[in-house]
């Protein structure tokens, strides 16, 4: 009562805690594409300094918080689980400095004072240092990689390196986003901006329409799906007894784990020499990558290649014409390939310690 008081006769502020302002924060933005993604940073972060006062979050407050997060931990059945990756660390950091941003920027209590009067600069960890760069396949790798595969996880990863699709674009990919384009004699998939990926809210990643060209080896994926299911590219399974599958939920699951390490052991077996670190550990992402530099190397423009991408470049892809689709789709066609006929791809790479 008499810090009601004092707030009522003297204006004296009522100092909020973190875990008032994440609170606040969930339920103002709970229709953000990202939210499920920060409701569990902000569970993480909330043991360590839910109860602080938001004036007092700082880098000494935090620092318990990202040293456990990047020490390695041990699982039920006594593997080690290393910690998570800087740029983690940093994703959940950048929730911070919004939400006390808009403490000090935006919130007001009922005397129209800030929340907070000054955000103190957090400081974010260096991503440079432990930052996993790319790593694009080349052709060989590809060969040993996709043979491991299981059969759908081949068909999808074919498809994927050939398309440059995000994960979620391939696993989600349904058959009503199919265009024809009778000029053409073939078809594209226009992905909706309003796609959400593993979850409904979640979005295309910038926001716009995402064209999806096929080249010969993308396009012959699709057509040996035809026929399996009525909605889902890649179902998973067979359809239940109304004719209904499931999507795959995503593609970096335990059969792509097993298979990179398989692969890995078959490119020792064959070069007499270990496999690449980033060929060992090679991750769902790294399709895409290895798409763009190939398109690269076969000398594909800068602006053709973000729009294969489906990198923003502030076109509208839902209005191109038949001749524009037709230059992207032979733009694609000069990866088309399997094997090492493809253009030549120089990596140049650290051997393996």
């Amino acid at each position: 009562m008499e810090k009601l008081r004092e707030q009522k006769i003297y204006g004296v502020r009522r100092i909020r805690t973190w875990r008032e302002a994440a609170t606040r924060y969930l339920v103002e933005y709970k229709d953000q594409p990202s939210i499920r993604l920060t409701a569990i940073h902000l569970e993480q972060l909330d043991p360590y300094i839910g109860d602080t006062p938001v004036t007092h979050i700082d880098d000494e407050t935090l620092a318990s918080y990202i040293k456990d997060r990047l020490r390695p931990s041990k699982t039920s059945d006594g593997k080690v689980k290393r910690g998570v990756s800087y740029r983690t660390v940093n994703i959940a950091q950048e929730r911070v400095i919004r939400i006390l941003n808009l403490c000090a920027r935006k919130w007001r209590d009922e005397q129209k004072s800030p929340w907070l009067d000054v955000v103190t600069m957090i400081t974010k960890l260096e991503e440079k240092k432990t930052r996993r760069s790319p790593y694009p396949l080349s052709w060989d790798e590809q060969s040993i990689l996709f043979a491991e595969l299981p059969d759908h996880l081949r068909r999808m990863a074919l498809y994927k390196v050939n398309s440059g699709s995000r994960e979620q674009e391939v696993v989600k990919l349904r058959w009503d986003w199919e265009i024809p384009v009778p000029e053409l004699k073939t078809s594209v998939f226009l992905i909706p901006a309003d796609f959400g990926g593993r979850h409904e809210s979640s979005g295309v990643k910038n926001g716009d329409e995402r064209l999806v060209v096929l080249n010969n080896v993308a396009k012959s994926v699709i057509e040996g799906q035809r026929g399996l299911d009525p909605v889902w590219v890649f179902p998973y399974g067979m359809p239940d007894q109304n004719g209904k599958a499931m999507p795959v939920h995503r593609m970096n699951d335990s059969a792509w784990k097993k298979a990179r390490s398989r692969a890995a052991k078959k490119f020792q077996e064959k070069f007499l020499r270990p496999a690449p670190p980033g060929f060992a550990s090679i991750r769902i992402h790294d399709l895409k990558h290895t798409f763009g530099r190939r398109l690269r190397a076969a000398g594909v423009t800068e602006e053709d290649r973000r729009a294969l991408l489906g990198h923003k470049n502030g076109s509208i892809t839902s209005h191109y014409s038949a001749a524009e689709l037709g230059k992207l789709i032979d733009e694609a066609n000069k990866i088309s390939t399997t094997d090492s006929r493809g253009p030549v791809l120089t990596i140049l790479r650290r051997k393996a310690g």
